[in-house]
């Protein structure tokens, strides 16, 4: 692997070229810098894929200086609902716990302590939303799992089995629960339809407005 940095119009792009890679891939990361992976191919190439690209680097771009991530301190902050606490709050308790345990605090042990942190408080609150709505909606679902997702706040299988990114603790709480109804929506609808829709909305009338919310949120670390 070979990472490399070369210039687009005026845009510097981060190139990771990759001998095995069979397709080419473009994304715009976080911190707002554009990433391109391929295989060993021709300048050429290169040029051509980033002319294709272009407006929807530039929309990505522009979207993510529209709606910054926000920012924690590590160890001393941490992100509950759409807020900052401080890590001696009360609601921080776990996390601080988990901290103290830690032998070797590097960031990567950092995170994943802040990792366990919203893996149990997911637990209680999300399992808790997901049993509320599913009663108002009159709506059985097999089984609930809760892992860290890095594409998706959610998703519902076939088998009736609902999964939210535990990441969702970060979010204000009428986004959580627009994605939990979202889920369990699924479980009528495995589509995106009008008729899923118009479930959604029946439990969750402001549901177009958080998802416009969602689709423009940068999560933080």
């Amino acid at each position: 692997m070979n990472t490399s940095e070369i210039r687009f119009k005026d845009l510097n792009i981060i190139h990771i070229t990759k001998p095995n890679l069979k397709n080419s891939y473009i994304s715009v990361n976080e911190d707002s810098k554009v990433v391109l992976k391929t295989s060993r191919v021709s300048q050429r190439y290169i040029e051509g894929l980033l002319n294709e690209k272009e407006i929807w680097i530039r929309k990505q771009l522009f979207k993510r200086e529209q709606n910054p991530p926000i920012k924690v301190n590590l160890e001393d902050e941490v992100l509950l609902f759409g807020d900052i606490y401080s890590v001696d709050a009360d609601e921080a308790s776990e996390l601080r716990i988990l901290l103290n345990r830690l032998r070797k605090p590097t960031q990567k042990n950092i995170l994943r302590c802040y990792d366990g942190y919203y893996k149990t408080y997911a637990l209680s609150y999300l399992t808790s939303r997901v049993k509320h709505y599913s009663d108002i909606m009159n709506l059985d679902y097999e089984d609930i799992k809760l892992k860290k997702m890095r594409g998706r706040w959610g998703s519902c299988s076939s088998t009736r089995v609902i999964t939210l990114n535990t990441q969702l603790m970060k979010l204000k709480k009428e986004q959580i629960d627009y994605v939990v109804v979202h889920e369990l929506a699924h479980l009528v609808h495995m589509n995106h339809s009008k008729s899923f829709h118009s479930l959604v909305e029946r439990y969750f009338p402001d549901s177009q407005k958080i998802r416009k919310e969602l689709k423009n949120t940068q999560m933080p670390i």
